[in-house]
């Protein structure tokens, strides 16, 4: 069984979507600390060819805190970010088609951040075509006290995993050789180029995949989703960091 381990991030790019589709089981982490300024609630788009930002207000709290223990601001203004990607992609090829599943993510009431994050995330699956099972880390039985690599590994066990796909950035956090020892194979997912007209305008790269919606069909996507990247395995500790094409 193929295995894939991530936080959830709002609305991110094809390569997490990639990753979702590589695998049998996906689990989301929501026992995990909210990293200040990093993916988990903003993301990038278009504006006037260029890339900014959009994100979720958040209530203020302790950074400290589990991605499952915040909460929306009481004030998030969800209108406001929708008038940011109807300004911003109106005249997109696919924008009609888009546009509702927004909406509908957008609008979900729930205040906590991972279901809300969650919920986007299946939607968002639900709309590609991507069948993928989910699981919830906080629910499935281990030492939740693990860390980093001993946590991946515990977690990998415990649904049977015999195969753990990372993106590409695990091929320097993670040792494979310990990955060996307990039967269980590493690889990372690396994301080929996908370029694709933006307006016309030399193409920005690797924005939200409320970019890559706006410009291709579901189709177009579930190609890209299947087959544009490589998966890449690390090499043995003796090896000096060669990788492998799998």
């Amino acid at each position: 069984m193929k295995l894939a381990i991530m936080q959830p991030y709002f609305l991110p790019y094809i390569g997490y979507y990639q990753l979702i589709g590589a695998v049998d089981v996906f689990i989301v982490y929501d026992n995990i600390k909210y990293t200040k300024k990093g993916w988990i609630n903003r993301n990038r788009m278009l504006v006037n060819g260029k890339d900014a930002l959009f994100s979720l207000s958040l209530k203020k709290d302790s950074d400290a805190l589990d991605i499952r223990d915040r909460e929306l601001a009481a004030d998030f203004d969800r209108a406001k970010l929708l008038n940011q990607w109807q300004g911003a992609y109106r005249t997109a090829p696919f924008f009609k088609d888009t546009f509702p599943l927004l909406e509908e993510i957008v609008g979900f009431q729930d205040p906590n951040l991972f279901r809300y994050l969650f919920n986007s995330l299946r939607m968002t699956c639900a709309h590609l075509g991507l069948r993928t099972a989910f699981k919830i880390s906080s629910e499935i039985p281990i030492d939740h006290s693990l860390k980093f690599q001993d946590k991946v590994l515990a977690l990998c066990e415990a649904v049977g995993a015999r195969e753990y796909i990372n993106a590409i950035g695990g091929l320097e956090l993670y040792d494979a050789d310990a990955f060996r020892a307990r039967g269980i194979e590493f690889k990372a997912l690396r994301t080929r180029p996908f370029p694709y007209e933006q307006f016309g305008q030399a193409q920005v790269p690797y924005l939200s995949i409320v970019d890559l919606l706006m410009f291709n069909s579901v189709a177009k996507l579930q190609d890209v989703i299947a087959d544009n990247y490589d998966l890449v395995r690390g090499a043995h500790s003796e090896s000096s960091g060669l990788l492998f094409q799998a």
